[in-house]
């Protein structure tokens, strides 16, 4: 791993304002302050027996790895362990106990408004998930969940849900389809239909963030919200794992943050951003298992990309460039004949030197008005010193971090 000033300053770059940890690594979180990134800290499952059976080894815990570090780092949560009831059946008797005793630590310090306390679950524990709506819990873990969603509604805080539509794509043996899997558009007849609902799904992710809701529901809580601890796709895998490419890897995390930011919400909850932790920052060489396991990384260890993200449009997200180019293009579903009257007034009035997108200059082809507009409103955005105004063109142009360079086209923010 980088050294945890390296992280930070990563992070910094990248505009990343979340964080969720595994640890409480203390070098780590005396890097992060202030930064302002918020901050999620987690007890290790190794840890979860003791902290469970003793309230003051959960008061050192919350001493050492919280109070120790806050206002300075913004702490907003803490993970009492991670999947603690599919990866370690043998701690699940103690687990609430475990986030009672932390949260009555907080208690003590006077922290419990400013940091939550709740645990990531498997979306495995989900039975029968499609259709949403009559998903439910797995009922031997029933002992354990009514009280936990007891103690979240009590304390305002959050079901925590890992959610992976690689791996339902990967066990789904063909039942679900890789577009649907990746956020990708799906014609109507495609999307999955909830037949008590009638709610329509255009991808796994809301499916099984509803599915987590009706589950809740099912056993009477309401108001519980579920944020979305892990998510992610595999840049790369072994011969049995054709699906884990940097392409698909990047079409997924893309769209996901898309989707998040563009608060479409759910079928089930429309209008409600569902919030989501990418996983991960770092790709981990060293990780045992199958290929994949070492490749989830949006950076390798030196902090170099491994994808660009392709995104547009997507407020206060940067893509992992660390370069921090930024490039002006046309925006998705421009009125044509808006982005033609912009094209021509930045190839006149704007004096744009616009030659090589005439016939057999390089930036001709695509000859359509969308692939001139992008070389138009960049080469202006760029001869204006890169300022927000100057990608506006009448509101059909767009900031983006994506190089809309291709084959002989070389686009001047290169």
């Amino acid at each position: 791993m980088p050294h945890p000033t390296q992280v930070v300053a990563l992070l910094k770059a990248q505009q990343i304002r979340h964080v969720r940890l595994y640890d409480a690594d203390q070098a780590m979180l005396l890097a992060l302050a202030k930064t302002g990134i918020q901050v999620v800290v987690t007890v290790p499952n190794e840890e979860i027996l003791a902290i469970g059976q003793s309230n003051s080894t959960a008061a050192n815990w919350v001493s050492r790895n919280v109070v120790a570090h806050y206002p300075a780092t913004n702490i907003t949560a803490i993970c009492v362990g991670s999947e603690v009831l599919t990866t370690l059946p043998n701690a699940a008797k103690v687990l609430v106990s475990a986030i009672k005793y932390i949260h009555s630590a907080l208690v003590a310090s006077n922290l419990d408004r400013q940091v939550k306390v709740s645990t990531p679950l498997s979306s495995s524990i989900i039975l029968d998930s499609f259709p949403p709506s009559q998903a439910f819990f797995n009922r031997s873990l029933n002992p354990v969940l009514v009280p936990l969603l007891d103690f979240l509604q009590s304390t305002g805080s959050y079901l925590m849900l890992n959610i992976y539509p690689y791996y339902d794509y990967m066990q789904s043996n063909g039942v679900i389809p890789l577009d649907y899997a990746l956020f990708k558009s799906l014609p109507p007849n495609k999307e999955a239909v909830d037949s008590n609902t009638l709610l329509h799904y255009t991808n796994v992710f809301d499916a099984m963030v509803d599915a987590a809701y009706f589950a809740i529901a099912f056993l009477n809580y309401t108001n519980i919200p579920v944020v979305v601890t892990e998510s992610g796709w595999p840049s790369k895998g072994g011969s049995n794992e054709p699906d884990a490419t940097v392409d698909n890897a990047n079409t997924y995390n893309s769209n996901l943050i898309k989707h998040v930011f563009n608060k479409t919400g759910t079928p089930k909850h429309p209008g409600i951003a569902v919030s989501t932790y990418i996983y991960e920052l770092y790709n981990e060489d060293m990780k045992p298992g199958p290929l994949s396991e070492k490749n989830w990384g949006l950076f390798d260890a030196n902090g170099t990309p491994i994808y660009i993200l392709h995104l547009t449009e997507s407020g206060a997200v940067l893509a992992n460039d660390t370069s921090n180019n930024t490039f002006c293009i046309a925006k998705d579903g421009a009125d044509p004949k808006m982005l033609q009257a912009a094209l021509d007034w930045a190839c006149g009035p704007g004096k744009v030197e616009c030659s090589p997108l005439l016939q057999g200059q390089p930036c001709y082809e695509p000859d359509n008005v969308i692939a001139h507009a992008n070389y138009a409103f960049d080469t202006y955005y760029h001869k204006m010193g890169k300022t927000p105004d100057a990608c506006d063109f009448n509101g059909v142009a767009t900031i983006s971090t994506s190089d809309p360079s291709h084959g002989s086209c070389l686009f001047p923010g290169r």
